[in-house]
């Protein structure tokens, strides 16, 4: 063993093993280092990613229950916009009838009143007929005397049939 201690092989292998234990140890520190860090930049662009689905989720959800409440609103839009047009139409029901009653009531108070006219305008003209037939009737049938006493004993009522 003292002519292995000897040998420059010998040291040339030991000082070859120690530059190749100190090479692998720095290179190994480097490479463990930069997988470190290449595993801790991956690691952050999977919770960045995790966040950004967990994000994406919660917006999904928030635009569904947005979805579902402006379904909500437009069908209960939608009801009070029929009910309205349903009380609209039955107020122009209501409006309908009583301008109907209206007019009818207008016309039946134009008939009576044409009818009253037309009566009124028959008992004139009855009067008139009336008047004249009695007017010939005493032309024909009174002399001067009984005339001149009718006309007295119209001017002795007139007093009492004006007040």
């Amino acid at each position: 063993m003292s002519e292995l201690l000897h040998s420059a092989e010998f040291w040339v292998l030991v000082a070859f093993l120690i530059l190749v234990g100190a090479v692998f140890k720095k290179v190994s520190a480097v490479l463990t280092s930069g997988l470190d860090a290449r595993a801790a930049r991956i690691k952050a662009q999977l919770d960045e990613a995790e966040k950004l689905r967990e994000d994406a989720q919660s917006l999904v959800a928030e635009y569904q229950r947005k979805q579902r409440a402006a379904g909500q609103e437009a069908e209960a839009i939608v009801a009070q916009a029929k009910s309205e047009a349903e009380r609209m139409r039955q107020q122009a029901h209501a409006d309908l009838e009583q301008a109907l009653k209206r007019r009818q009531q207008q016309a039946l108070d134009k008939i009576a009143q044409a009818e009253a006219e037309a009566l009124e305008a028959v008992r004139n003209q009855a009067v008139d007929l009336a008047l004249a037939a009695s007017a010939r009737l005493l032309a024909d049938n009174l002399d001067e005397t009984k005339a001149a006493r009718l006309v007295d004993q119209a001017i002795e009522e007139l007093p009492g049939k004006l007040h």
